[in-house]
């Protein structure tokens, strides 16, 4: 069973250097370590949470052509990284304290998200070098009845803009797979 999600998530990007520069900030910021910078035939950075147990890590490395990143175009590729946060407090604190102060393009200001998940909130941001689309996201392990009801609610109006899903939004959601 993959119980443990994403191996890793590597990137290339525009100049390394002033790329590597922001995310020491941001993932220090985050309390993530950066646990190897080397050069094995390509130059990368990588960081993550729970250095040095086998976690989800996250890679950088120099691009060789290509140029910013547009999220809004919606060209083929990642759309944006969902980074989870230890809680609401913790994303707002993020966005005024990192991405405010430090002039980071915000996409979307901190908000609850009930569509997504029942409490799920979170704060959507961009790379300012290399236009890479980011979200600082929470989903509390426990959360309210009040929680589950505006869930609820947004799923019932988001089917209202999609009446071929005459099954119900939660049927149309969780699909069952073929398996191999």
């Amino acid at each position: 069973m993959r119980w443990r999600g994403v191996n890793h998530v590597e990137f290339s990007v525009i100049n390394y250097e002033k790329s590597i520069a922001f995310y020491d900030q941001m993932f220090g910021w985050l309390g993530y370590k950066s646990f190897w910078t080397m050069d094995i035939g390509y130059h990368s950075t990588y960081y993550m949470t729970r250095f040095p147990f086998p976690h989800s890590y996250i890679g950088f490395q120099p691009a060789r052509t290509g140029g910013k990143l547009d999220h809004e175009a919606r060209a083929t590729g990642i759309h944006h990284i969902a980074l989870w946060a230890k809680n609401r407090k913790e994303i707002d604190r993020f966005h005024t304290e990192f991405l405010v102060w430090n002039s980071v393009p915000v996409t979307e200001t901190p908000a609850e998200y009930p569509v997504y998940a029942p409490g799920y909130y979170g704060v959507f941001f961009d790379d300012p070098i290399n236009g890479i689309h980011w979200e600082l996201a929470h989903i509390p392990k426990i959360t309210t009845p009040g929680a589950y009801l505006r869930t609820m609610r947004a799923w019932k109006e988001a089917e209202k803009d999609h009446p071929e899903w005459n099954t119900g939004s939660t049927k149309k959601a969780f699909r069952t797979l073929p398996r191999g």
